[in-house]
């Protein structure tokens, strides 16, 4: 398989996937971090997540898959969502939560 088709695999059979800089529990930017934060407080108990400071051309493909040059990167139900500002700018304004919640990612609270 080729790096596009891992990635497509990975978006399509997880509900959540965030591909970051480092893990959930020891994230290696702040970006990553506050992305993880944002799902956290969204009330998404876990996710899928892919370190891509791991596989470089996992690194380099998911900027090419869409079409989107930063990291973090956020998708729910295969769809891109975006990078760090555009989560905190959905979280604020209430957008993010539905998107999981429809997604049903979130926990019934």
């Amino acid at each position: 398989m080729d790096t596009q088709e891992v990635i497509r695999e990975q978006v399509t059979t997880n509900p959540v996937v965030l591909y970051m800089k480092g893990t959930p529990q020891f994230p290696q930017c702040g970006f990553s971090s506050t992305a993880v934060q944002i799902l956290k407080n969204s009330g998404v108990p876990k996710f899928f997540s892919v370190n891509v400071l791991e596989n470089d051309e996992i690194r380099n493909g998911i900027k090419q898959f869409a079409n989107w040059p930063t990291i973090p990167q956020l998708y729910v139900n295969g769809e891109f969502v975006g990078g760090c500002d555009i989560m905190r700018e959905m979280y604020e304004n209430g957008e993010l939560q539905e998107v999981l919640k429809s997604a049903g990612a979130t926990q019934q609270g």
